[in-house]
C-alpha cells in the first residue's frame, strides 16, 4: 500500500550541488548509518522513500546529508531530504542558472514538498558545488553572481532559510587548481559571510577516496563524508 504523505509532517532541507553533495565516498565507516522512518529521501523523479546510504556495485557509498540527518532527528522532528545533486554539474556548465533544469527541478521538488502538508517547513539549503566550475577557469565574480541569485531566488520564495556551504578536498585536488579554488571558494566565503543565517564548513583532516588506494581525490571517501554531515550540522545550528 502506498504511503500518504499528506498526513505526514516533515521539516525539509535541499541537499544541492553536484558530486560530492550526491555522495561519491567509498570506504570503511566508524559508525554506519541506521536507516530510520524519521528521515526520508525525495529523488529527481518525486519518488519518496525512506533514506538510506546507497549501494554502487559490491561498495556502500556515503552522503552527507545522513550524519546532518542523525543530528537534526534529536530534536523529535522527521527530516525530507530532498536530493536535488548532480554530479559534475555547475552553473557555468548550464545547469544550475536562474533558467536552468536543475535549479528549476530543485525549487519545483521543494514547492512539492511543501505542499505536502502545510505543516512542512523548509529548514535549510546543504550546498556543495564549485569543482567543475574550478575546472572551466570561472572568475570570482562569476561565482559570486552565480550563487547569490540562487540563494536569494530560494529566499525570497521559501523565506530566509539558513545556507551551509563547504570547502573541497583540501589535499592533492585543490593542488592542482590553486587558481580555481581560490575563485570559488573565495566567493562562497564572503557570499556566506554576507548574506546573513549562512555558514561556511571548513573540511581540514578529511581524506579523499585516495585513501581507498585509488587515484579520486576529488571526491570525500565515506567517513569523511560522514564527519562533513556533523560539521554541515554543527554550522547549522550555529546559525538557525
Amino acid at each position: 500500500m502506498l504511503k500518504d504523505f499528506t498526513k505526514e509532517t516533515f521539516d525539509v532541507v535541499i541537499q544541492a550541488g553536484q558530486s560530492n553533495a550526491c555522495g561519491r565516498g567509498f570506504g570503511k565507516v566508524a559508525q554506519s548509518y541506521q536507516a530510520t522512518d524519521k528521515v526520508w529521501y525525495m529523488e529527481q523523479d518525486f519518488t519518496i522513500s525512506i533514506a538510506r546510504e546507497l549501494v554502487d556495485g559490491n561498495n556502500i557509498v556515503g552522503d552527507f546529508s545522513l550524519k546532518f540527518a542523525e543530528e537534526y532527528i534529536k530534536n523529535g522532528r522527521k527530516l525530507l531530504i530532498l536530493r536535488t545533486a548532480v554530479g559534475g554539474t555547475s552553473f557555468s556548465g548550464g545547469h544550475w542558472g536562474m533558467k536552468d533544469v536543475l535549479y528549476l527541478q530543485m525549487m519545483e521538488m521543494t514547492k512539492t514538498a511543501l505542499e505536502l502538508n502545510p505543516v512542512n517547513k523548509l529548514v535549510a539549503l546543504l550546498w556543495h558545488q564549485g569543482e567543475n566550475d574550478v575546472v572551466n577557469d570561472v572568475t570570482y565574480e562569476y561565482y559570486y553572481e552565480n550563487l547569490t541569485k540562487l540563494i536569494n531566488s530560494v529566499r525570497e520564495t521559501f523565506g530566509e532559510i539558513p545556507f551551509i556551504a563547504g570547502n573541497f578536498v583540501l589535499d592533492d585536488w585543490m593542488k592542482d587548481y590553486p587558481i580555481g579554488c581560490v575563485n570559488v571558494i573565495k566567493a562562497q566565503r564572503d557570499i556566506c559571510a554576507g548574506i546573513g543565517k549562512a555558514a561556511f564548513v571548513e573540511t581540514d583532516g578529511l581524506e579523499s577516496n585516495k585513501i581507498n588506494g585509488n587515484n579520486d581525490t576529488v571526491h570525500f571517501c565515506r567517513e569523511a563524508l560522514n564527519q562533513l554531515g556533523i560539521r554541515y550540522f554543527n554550522a547549522y545550528n550555529s546559525i538557525k
